[in-house]
């Protein structure tokens, strides 16, 4: 079995393994995973975030759909490290989400923990649970499906 605590990812590995680029990366850190099981990361949400400027004005809350994104996007490095696929042609797309709940508000200066755990795995479909956590409390949770898919299908 993989020892979790030497599975780190720093940002320029994560730059690496996933296609999305500021300002939609929404990943900063991958703490520890075990592929083919789970994955925990984060993302330090900043006052300069440009979502904020509109979302809302006077009262900075991070919209629920980019919660999700980030779940997603720690659940896709979970994914890359979970195959031996390479991945400069693959695209990850949300197939399905559902049974999504938000808890607690997200504000600038949170550290938005994400913790995915692998569900099921068939073909090109893959199914996770993700949980979004600020200051050890729940702030989000979700269950997520992704078909990995080749570019040039798109």
């Amino acid at each position: 079995m993989t020892d979790p605590a030497r599975n780190i990812l720093d940002i320029r590995q994560i730059l690496g393994l996933l296609p999305h680029r500021y300002p939609f990366l929404l990943v900063d850190r991958v703490t520890e995973y075990v592929p083919g099981e789970y994955i925990k990361g984060y993302k330090n949400v900043t006052m300069n975030e440009p979502f904020f400027e509109g979302h809302f004005p006077g009262v900075p809350v991070m919209p629920g759909v980019l919660i999700m994104e980030a779940l997603a996007q720690a659940g896709g490095i979970l994914v890359v490290k979970s195959t031996d696929t390479p991945v400069e042609d693959k695209l990850f797309l949300f197939t399905g989400i559902e049974s999504v709940r938000f808890r607690k508000p997200v504000y600038p200066g949170d550290k938005l923990e994400l913790h995915c755990r692998l569900l099921r795995h068939k073909l090109k479909l893959w199914k996770m649970e993700g949980f979004a956590y600020v200051d050890g409390k729940l702030a989000a949770e979700a269950v997520m499906t992704a078909a990995v898919t080749n570019r040039e299908d798109m």
